[in-house]
């Protein structure tokens, strides 16, 4: 008698989380995952803002007490987030409309402008913040 010849499958098992973490995840998909953080973080903090400026327009004593709050290193702390999510929302929107048109499509030029969108974000955000906490 024969034997059936077996094929030999692949077994598939759970991922453990240490194979998660081992994991370098490329320069577009970290860009791609801060584009995502950036929004959700404009998201939550949009009722905050417009309730902050609702109340900072309504008179000249309410302004003048939020801009004491504004003083603070905390609250300076979660303007200059707020800034970055915003640099970093509209840049790495430009870059996906590009990508859109089928511009930047192959992995080095990816690499470049997901390089080029994270220096343009930090880089525009460190000068808000020399601005803000009092350099110049």
């Amino acid at each position: 008698m024969s034997e059936a010849v077996e094929k030999s499958r692949r077994e598939f098992r759970n991922i453990h989380i240490t194979q998660i973490v081992q994991y370098r995840l490329p320069l577009a998909g970290l860009i791609s995952i801060l584009h995502r953080i950036s929004g959700f973080l404009m998201f939550l903090l949009l009722p905050f803002v417009l309730y902050l400026l609702d109340k900072s327009l309504t008179s000249e004593i309410s302004f003048e007490h939020f801009k004491g709050i504004a003083s603070h290193w905390f609250v300076k702390l979660v303007l200059l987030g707020l800034v970055w999510a915003y640099l970093h929302h509209f840049s790495a929107g430009l870059r996906h409309l590009l990508l859109d048109t089928h511009v930047g499509l192959d992995k080095n030029s990816a690499r470049k402008t997901a390089a080029g969108v994270l220096a343009f974000s930090l880089v525009l955000t460190a000068l808000i913040a020399l601005k803000l906490f009092g350099a110049f």
